[in-house]
């Protein structure tokens, strides 16, 4: 079995795990983050880093480019409240897009989306938000706004 097969297969265990544990506290596990990793590499082929690499997640080759993703991710039960945020961005940091994976009340990936690094800073920068301004923490919906969804692909994109 690869060492791939073998996350994947640990990454399932605990999204049950997870489950149970939001169904008895209304609070969830902190894999969020590993699972939205996780997610964008089975679900867009991106490579995952080594951990702890400072500013990105994973990496892609685009038209002969290697591209730097940080991935932040979101549990989003049904009947949430709008105005959820992610993680901290980190501006400072080496990367050229951020991946949103969005994850149902299975812990499964409903949507990722992807915004350039360039529309990031600039949404971080707008006067306004102090989550946004000093911890670089954007809404679901700005990103939403500012990016594009890369899963799943509507019939027309395939």
């Amino acid at each position: 079995m690869k060492e791939n097969d073998a996350v994947l297969a640990l990454l399932a265990q605990a999204k049950v795990v997870a489950q149970r544990y939001y169904k008895l506290t209304g609070k969830p596990l902190g894999i969020t983050g590993e699972v939205a990793e996780y997610e964008a590499a089975r679900l867009l082929g991106v490579s995952l880093t080594p951990a702890r690499q400072a500013g990105y997640d994973a990496t892609e080759l685009v038209d002969g480019k290697l591209r730097m993703l940080q991935i932040k991710g979101r549990y989003l039960p049904s009947g949430c409240t709008p105005g959820q945020r992610l993680g901290s961005i980190q501006p400072n940091k080496e990367w050229d897009a951020v991946l949103m994976v969005l994850l149902d009340s299975e812990f499964n990936a409903a949507s990722i989306w992807e915004a350039d690094r360039a529309a990031v800073l600039d949404a971080l920068a707008a006067p306004g938000s102090k989550a946004r301004n000093e911890r670089g923490a954007l809404a679901v919906t700005k990103l939403k706004s500012i990016g594009r969804l890369r899963w799943p692909l509507s019939a027309v994109d395939a």
